[in-house]
């Protein structure tokens, strides 16, 4: 889908936050169903008859559902969200604006007019760093910090953040507090075609 601009505005890049907030989501996807499987195979050789020998076999059937339909609350209750969360937040660099939305159903955004930007913070943990990423404080006049979290190859990330407000036209007049007004509309859904993806 192409996205709906103001005049003059390019997509310049867009992305998702690093992936590494899915790990323990996979680690959840991949484990439940082992102990699941592990569970239902100890109640089938009479694990729970050898220690509660009141349960007779015919309770089985209903410990092997219970094991499958915990590995299912797991990944229905803990993975799915998760994947969702992450797949529903994406952060979009224009050449005018930063944009950060979250959710796929109720949709939450935020952006920033890159010519308020006043000071621009790039923060790594020993993780991040690892996997890099980092998070990126845009320090604005009339929003004061605005931090966009988790964002992958963040040093070619903040590279294009600081050549897009460097191409700002110089009389553009913004001052601290100032806001662009956007129209309905106008708020990037998906990158545009031919503009560069970072993920």
């Amino acid at each position: 889908m192409r996205k709906t601009l103001v005049p003059g505005e390019q997509v310049i890049v867009t992305t998702r936050p690093q992936p590494r907030r899915l790990a323990g989501a996979a680690a959840a996807f991949v484990l439940a169903p082992a102990l699941a499987a592990f569970a239902s195979a100890w109640v089938i050789r009479g694990g729970i008859t050898r220690m509660a020998p009141a349960l007779g076999r015919q309770w089985t059937p209903w410990f092997v559902t219970a094991c499958v339909l915990a590995a299912v609350t797991v990944w229905l209750g803990y993975c799915l969200p998760r994947l969702l969360r992450w797949q529903g937040t994406r952060y979009t660099l224009t050449s005018q604006r930063m944009v950060a939305r979250w959710g796929l159903l109720n949709r939450r955004d935020q952006q920033v007019n890159l010519a308020s930007v006043r000071n621009l913070t790039v923060h790594e943990s020993l993780l991040q760093r690892l996997v890099r990423s980092g998070n990126i404080s845009l320090e604005t006049g009339h929003q004061g910090m605005v931090t966009f979290r988790d964002v992958p190859e963040v040093a070619r990330f903040r590279d294009f953040i600081l050549d897009a407000i460097g191409e700002l036209p110089e009389d553009s007049g913004s001052q601290p507090g100032d806001t662009t007004y956007y129209p309905a509309g106008a708020f990037p859904e998906d990158m545009r075609e031919g503009g560069r993806d970072d993920r």
